[in-house]
Order: C-alpha cells, then sequence, then structure tokens
C-alpha cells in the first residue's frame, strides 16, 4: 500500500511521471534565452546514478567491513591528534553543561498537543532535547573517556529507547490509527525517527564500549530499537512511504532520511550481507530524489530547505566515498554540481537568502559542510562561499539541530580551515538561471538585487505565487516574499491556504477581478522566457517573462497576463511590467507589493522605502490609474509567531494599489529607482 497523504515537510506531487524536453540551448547574439515547455517544471529523469552505476555485488565488493570501518575518532588518543587542544575542551564543557540535567520528559498529553490545539513547538523542543544532549554527551565521552558522562549517557539512550515514536506527532497521520498517540504496532518512518537512529549509532560509535561498562543490555538495545523502528519498516514496506515511491518527484524527506539510514546501517548493522543490501536501498532510495531534480539541479524548496536536501545528499555521498575508499562517487556529476551550486547563487547578501514558498529569508548556513562540499567537488565558489560563511557565522559545537552525521564530520575539518587566512567577504553572483525550478536572480554593481519566478502552484512547501519577485537594496530587504510563519497543525492540512501568507493576495502579484491564484499542478506559469546580457554586459538588462494567465481561476476572466521583471542595469532600475487583456471589463484590478520597510506616501506616483541601512528605494508608479492603500498585516495567531522572529522588530506592511481606470486589456509599470 502506498500512502499519499502529506505529512509535516510533504505535500503530494503530480504523479505522473512526465517526459524530459530537449535541452533549450542559448540563442541570439546579445541575449541568452531559455523559453520553458510545460513538460521541464517537476519532471522526473530515471538516471538512477547510484543504483545502475553500482549495482549490489559491485558495492558489496567495494565495502568495508563494519569493524574495519572508523570514519570518525572515538578514543581520547584517536581525538588528540584530530582537533586542537581548545576544540576539544570546547567539547567536553559542552558536555558539562547538559551532564546534570534531566532528561526531558515526553508525556501523552504533550504528545496529544498536536490534536488537541495544533501547537508542534513544545513537543518538538523536548523530544529535540534528548537527541542534542546525547550526542553531545558522547562527544565529550569519547574525547575525555574518564566515564565522568556515562550515568548521563545511561539515561539519555535508556529514555530514548523507551519511547513509543521516535518521530514527530505532526507525522503521525500515515499510521492505520490517525494521529494522536503512536501506534506501537504500526511503526512507521518519518524524518526524526530516521534522525534519533542515527544519534544513536554515532553514540554507539563513539561511546561503545564505556556502554558496555555500565551494562551489557544498552548497546544489543540500541541496534534492536534500530532495527524495530528503523530497519525492518524500510526493508519489508518501502512502498508506504511517498518519499520512496519510484517515479515521483519527492523532496527533501528523501535525502534527509537516506542520510540517516545510511548512518545507522554502516554503523550498527553487524550482518554484512545485510548491510550492504540496506545501503544499496538507500543508495536507490536517494536516486528517487536526483532523478526528480531539473539537469540545473534548482530546490523548489528554496535555500533553507537545501542545507536537509541537497546539502544530506552530501551527507550520504560523503558517507558512501568514505565506506568504500572513494569507489562510490559522483562528484563528477555535472547535476551534482548544479545541485551545490544553487545555494551561493540564492545568496543575496551577509545572512539574506531568496526565501520563496516555506523558505526562510535568513539563514546562517553551515560553512563547514560548505567547504567540505566544495573541496570534493574541486568548486572554488563554493569553498570560499563555506570560508565566508563559516568566518562570518561559526560553528553550532552545542550540537543544536540535526544533520548529526554531518556534524561530526565537520568537526575534523575545522583544524586545517582555522589555519587559513581568514576571507572577510563572498562576491555574489551576478546572474543565475534554474531553468528545472524557472527561478532567477540578479544583481547590479551599484547594489539592487531581483529575484523571480515562475512555477506552478504544486510545488513542495507550495505557495500560491506564481510570478513573485523580490527586490534588495545594498544587502536589505525592499520587496519581500514573507515566507513562512510557525509551523502548527493547520500548516499541512486542508487549512493551509487559509493563512495569509501562502496566498497569492500577500505576494507581489496582481489580484484580478477579486481572484487570486488557486492551488493546484494547473495553476502555472506559461510561455516562460529568461534572458540574460550576453558576455556579462555591464549595462545589460536581466529578466524573466511569462504569461500568468494559467495562474488564476477561469472567474479571474484573463484571456493572457503579461509579467516581465527586469534587472536594468543601465537605468540602475527594476521594471515589472504587466500586459495584459481580460475577456471583458474587469470589476476590479489590484497589485500588490509587500514589504518591512517604512514607507513615505507623501508624494503621489511614489513611494518611498526606507531600508534598515543604505540609500532606499523609490517606486514610481502612475498616480492618475492607481490608488494606494497601506496596511499593516497583523501578526496575532499561533501560526504568525515564526514571523516575529524571521523580521524581527519590523513590521510586515503590504501595498495595495487599485486601479481607477478598469479597461478590458492594457498595460502597467511599476519602477523601482534607487532614491537619490
Amino acid at each position: 500500500m502506498i500512502l499519499n497523504r502529506p505529512t509535516c515537510e510533504t505535500f503530494p506531487v503530480n504523479p505522473t511521471s512526465i517526459a524530459p524536453t530537449p535541452d533549450m540551448t542559448p540563442y541570439r547574439l546579445l541575449v541568452v534565452g531559455c523559453l520553458l515547455s510545460l513538460q521541464s517544471l517537476a519532471q522526473v529523469t530515471p538516471r538512477n546514478l547510484l543504483g545502475t552505476r553500482y549495482p549490489l555485488p559491485v558495492l558489496q565488493a567495494a565495502l568495508i567491513a563494519r569493524p574495519q570501518w572508523h570514519p570518525y575518532p572515538n578514543t581520547p588518543e584517536a581525538w588528540q591528534p584530530a582537533l586542537p587542544d581548545s576544540l576539544r575542551n570546547q567539547l567536553i564543557r559542552a558536555g558539562e553543561a547538559v551532564v546534570d540535567k534531566p532528561v526531558e520528559p515526553l508525556p501523552a498529553t504533550l504528545m496529544l498537543d498536536y490534536v488537541r490545539n495544533g501547537n508542534r513547538t513544545r513537543y518538538e523542543a523536548a523530544s529535540f532535547a534528548r537527541r542534542n544532549a546525547l550526542l553531545t554527551l558522547a562527544l565529550a565521552e569519547s574525547i575525555e573517556g574518564r566515564g565522568r558522562f556515562t550515568d548521563a549517557l545511561l539515561n539519555g539512550v535508556w529514555a530514548i529507547c523507551e519511547e513509543s515514536f521516535w518521530g514527530l506527532p505532526a507525522h503521525l497521520g500515515g499510521q492505520k490509527t490517525g494521529s494522536g498517540l503512536p501506534n506501537v504496532e504500526d511503526r512507521t518512518v518519518d524524518l526524526f525517527a530516521a534522525e534519533t537512529a542515527a544519534v544513536l549509532a554515532l553514540t554507539d560509535y563513539l561511546v561503545g564500549p564505556q556502554l558496555a561498562k555500565v551494562s551489557p543490555l544498552l548497546r544489543p538495545r540500541i541496534y534492536y530499537e534500530t532495527n524495530q523502528r528503523l530497519f525492518i519498516p524500510l526493508t519489508t514496506q518501502p512502498d508506504r512511504y511517498g518519499y520512496l515511491t519510484p517515479g515521483t518527484k519527492v523532496n527533501n524527506w528523501n535525502p534527509w532520511i537516506m542520510a540517516n539510514y545510511l548512518t545507522a546501517t554502516l554503523l550498527l548493522e553487524p550482518n554484512e550481507t545485510r548491510r550492504g543490501q540496506m545501503l544499496h536501498q538507500a543508495m536507490t532510495g536517494l536516486d528517487l530524489y536526483l532523478n526528480g531534480l531539473g539537469n540545473d539541479g534548482g530546490c523548489d524548496e528554496g535555500p533553507s530547505y537545501w542545507f536537509a536536501a541537497g546539502a544530506c545528499v552530501f551527507d550520504a555521498l560523503d558517507l558512501l566515498h568514505s565506506a568504500t575508499n572513494g569507489r562510490v562517487n559522483l562528484y563528477g556529476e555535472p547535476l551534482i554540481h548544479n545541485m551545490a551550486s544553487y545555494i551561493y547563487k540564492m545568496h543575496i547578501a551577509n545572512d539574506y537568502f531568496v526565501d520563496f514558498a516555506d523558505a526562510d529569508p535568513t539563514l546562517k548556513p553551515d560553512g563547514l559542510m560548505l567547504y567540505r562540499f566544495g573541496q570534493r567537488l574541486h568548486d572554488d565558489t563554493l569553498t570560499q562561499f563555506g570560508r565566508w560563511a563559516y568566518g562570518k557565522y561559526g560553528n553550532a559545537l552545542s550540537n543544536n539541530g540535526f544533520h548529526r552525521q554531518r556534524q561530526v564530520q565537520n568537526l575534523l575539518i575545522i583544524p586545517g580551515l582555522a589555519a587559513q587566512p581568514p576571507r572577510p567577504t563572498v562576491a555574489g553572483i551576478r546572474d543565475a538561471w534554474f531553468a528545472d525550478v524557472q527561478v532567477m536572480t540578479a544583481r547590479s554593481d551599484q547594489g539592487l538585487f531581483l529575484a523571480a519566478h515562475g512555477g506552478h502552484n504544486a510545488e513542495s512547501h507550495n505557495h500560491n505565487d506564481v510570478g513573485d519577485f523580490i527586490l534588495y537594496a545594498h544587502g536589505q530587504p525592499v520587496i519581500i516574499d514573507a515566507g513562512r510563519g510557525t509551523y502548527t497543525a493547520n500548516t499541512f492540512s486542508a487549512k493551509r491556504y487559509t493563512l495569509w501568507y501562502t496566498q497569492s493576495q500577500f505576494h507581489n502579484l496582481p489580484i484580478i477581478n477579486g481572484q487570486g491564484q488557486p492551488d493546484g499542478r494547473a495553476y502555472e506559469a506559461r510561455a516562460v522566457a529568461y534572458t540574460k546580457p550576453a558576455n556579462n554586459q555591464p549595462a545589460g538588462a536581466t529578466s524573466l517573462s511569462m504569461n500568468l494567465a494559467a495562474a488564476y481561476p477561469p472567474e479571474a476572466g484573463i484571456t493572457h497576463w503579461h509579467r516581465t521583471v527586469t534587472l536594468d542595469r543601465a537605468k540602475e532600475a527594476v521594471v515589472v511590467t504587466d500586459a495584459y487583456a481580460l475577456s471583458k471589463r474587469p470589476t476590479s484590478l489590484q497589485q500588490v507589493f509587500l514589504t518591512v520597510c517604512p514607507v513615505d506616501v507623501s508624494m503621489p506616483g511614489r513611494v518611498g522605502f526606507q531600508t534598515q541601512s543604505g540609500p532606499g528605494v523609490q517606486l514610481i508608479y502612475d498616480p492618475k490609474t492607481w490608488i494606494l492603500a497601506v496596511e499593516t498585516v497583523p501578526l496575532t495567531t499561533i501560526d504568525d509567531e515564526g514571523f516575529k522572529t524571521k523580521w524581527p522588530g519590523q513590521t510586515i506592511r503590504r501595498l495595495l494599489l487599485t486601479n481607477t481606470k478598469l479597461a478590458a486589456s492594457g498595460k502597467s509599470v511599476f519602477t523601482f529607482i534607487p532614491t537619490r
């Protein structure tokens, strides 16, 4: 049985495999253009890079046996040359900070929060705290080796093994009895069941002998629970999980779970035949994610989710490379290079990244992982981006987060990276285009940054936002995509599109005859064309154009709605042009712009945006055609809480321009220029 229900970060996608189209090569002398057909979106290309290239017998022959595979230090003697004294002491102090803290309780009533009031965060905080503390203690004991942390480790391992479910209440919809309390007779594997298995596997690897001294039952218990909760469910019922459904475009759940599955299998499974079989299953599982990427490697979930998607692909490839002495190696594949380049091409400035859909506007990228990935790919831009990010944001040695195998591996690169000269800044990419997800970015030498996208309204973590764009000036937000709020029971349910921030009416888009965009694969951009200057001409223009007619319902009455968003470097301006024809004279036409800037509307036809630092920006529009209203977006519900941290101390404002010269056809131009 295949369950296609959405769970937490998962959304159903069009299950039909769409045949790939021929590569659209650049043309024209002055401009590089790319016209995209419908089929180029969300296509599934059966590359099967891992499963086909490395069949099971080849993998078994290459695989290092578990007793001989030593990916990380796990004794004080091994840690001493691997890390400097200061870093080892810091990790020991982190263990001392949690050694006397009691294990966070996880009562049934806390798990029922999700179905009773929609709250996810209280249970998640307690559950994640257990796992963070366990690995912190395991690292401290492994490095010091004096037994000071073993009782706390015992309590942590025992408490986690006693849990009825290793995942989250929000992910219980896949069990036969539905959401609520976990059904221990129906084991299901979500993101955090896999994460937990990896944490226990790392704990066993790092301090297994110390645990055995406390009780000979601890290590067998770790294996037993991992086998029952991860290995058996995935090996006996893989078709139960949407993230392992062949022929579909899967999202970050797939590489995130596969990377943790690999970690647990490599470190825990004693039977070498079964170990190889499960590794190969994880490899063919990971192929599903790679098959769903376009050739450009774009991530339709956004940069913050790339660290749980593309970065998890690297986690998996890194493990396979290590466990086979480099014989399993995809680092020469153009797809992997393109997937990796996505993250720095979506960088705006400092901690700002392009945040379409559920992505966050800011994040502190894992510079150590990026540096390691860049080294593997011999991608100097990615390597230097990682150096910059590590120098600016450092590393979370306190282990507060996910992808813990990645965190342990990151530690080992710090000494070499710290010895290199600092890199305080990183140059931004001038133009980038991901045809597979129809996202463009462009920046000028004078400080303007533009991102825009086409796409469709059934993307992973979808917002109804086809044709949306964002604008930054000197690294500061001017026209924004608000992103997402706090995940609650509403976020991934039938109520998703009742949330204001998922609606096109709260994106930088038109409202036509009172209609915003609906959700669904049919609502899409068509006739999408991207152009950029040939030979990177300094004064050239970069633009994205598309027909938005199909993104709106029939009630909008659109014959065509051609939107073009352009960064005009010669004029140092961003220009949004809508040329449209409707089936009849409309009853209303409106245009929305979202901002966190204080605005000056004292002059008709101009809106002044004051950024937090640096010069401001002006919007120029026709005051004879448009009436402007400025609204504050209230943040009053539990779903809105996340915006208070994502846009701290800032007010989200919606500028609503209402057309006063309603006509069945017309052209609107909105121009953004720096304040002079």
